[in-house]
């Protein structure tokens, strides 16, 4: 019977085991392996990290100091979840079995959607990105493809004007585009490409990780420095914890305490992507710690009122 059971390795999660540690709890972390913090080659927005860092790096560093201070990890995904008074048992799959916990951390983030485009994931992070208001900045006065679908990457190049004026949004997946946003497309003189996308090329210095453009299935080559993606339809990984019954809204994203983090379940707390969010890993970060502070509090008032009962 662990203090904790986190569910999910990434950013958010490690945080809160970290704390945890820190407070000497048991505490389990159940992750499957991947996430967005390991396709993520280098986080730029990141304080103390003015060259940018791996989300590989961080989690490595993550899991070793954790470790240090006692926190267990299980590798495996969770698929089910109950709750029995005040323990909650959490499921894994292919046979893993099953783990015990007094509360439960949600960490398990989201799951960017793109195709599987020839070259895309080697340059995730170092010039080809997915947050604006992380790498945004990364892009200014540089040619810019904007790789997507739809209003997502109509909506990704419309974002991307503030910093350059030199955008083409090439709607890989050829979906409508409402009229407004077409008309807004054309008032800032972005270009649309209305062709799918053969394989993203590397960049003519043959850096690890540089970004050249796009090859369409046409043959044509649309050169570029720095690329976005957006095609919308990112899963978000809450389904598991449906059985426990914490509210959520339209979109699978869980509903917490501002203040807390904690779900509309006692003991079940929630942090990072799955949250009402804005998909930062400092935010991501900053959760974890907060919601590891409050699950202190809980486990802290447990003890004291089974002390007052067995006083009494």
């Amino acid at each position: 019977m662990y203090d904790c059971i986190i569910v999910g390795g990434g950013i958010a999660g490690l945080q809160a085991a970290i704390q945890l540690g820190r407070y000497r709890h048991q505490v389990l972390v159940a992750d499957k392996g991947q996430g967005r913090s390991t396709l993520c080659r280098r986080y730029h927005n990141v304080l103390g990290w003015p060259g940018g860092v791996a989300g590989t790096e961080l989690r490595r560093l993550g899991r070793e100091q954790a470790q240090r201070l006692g926190v267990s990890f299980q590798q495996g995904e969770a698929v089910a979840a109950v709750k029995s008074g005040d323990d909650i048992e959490v499921s894994l799959a292919d046979g893993r079995g099953s783990v015990k916990g007094r509360t439960l951390l949600i960490a398990t983030g989201i799951t960017d959607r793109y195709p599987p485009l020839p070259g895309l994931e080697e340059m995730m992070g170092i010039s080809v990105y997915v947050c604006p208001d992380c790498d945004g900045y990364e892009v200014s006065g540089k040619r810019t493809i904007v790789m997507g679908a739809g209003d997502p990457g109509a909506g990704m190049a419309l974002t991307l004007r503030y910093w350059t004026d030199r955008i083409i949004f090439v709607n890989h997946e050829k979906t409508a585009i409402r009229p407004d946003k077409l008309d807004k497309l054309h008032e800032a003189r972005i270009d649309v490409e209305e062709a799918e996308i053969e394989q993203v090329l590397s960049g003519p210095d043959g850096a690890e990780g540089s970004f050249g453009g796009v090859r369409l299935t046409d043959g044509r080559i649309l050169e570029g420095e720095r690329g976005f993606i957006a095609f919308g339809g990112n899963k978000v990984h809450t389904d598991w914890a449906v059985s426990l019954g914490v509210e959520r809204l339209e979109n699978k994203h869980i509903v917490t305490n501002p203040r807390t983090k904690m779900t509309s379940v006692p003991g079940v707390w929630a942090a990072g992507d799955v949250g009402i969010h804005s998909e930062q890993l400092t935010i991501a970060m900053g959760e974890g710690a907060q919601a590891a502070i409050w699950i202190h509090k809980e486990l802290m008032k447990r003890a004291a009122d089974k002390a007052a009962r067995i006083r009494d």
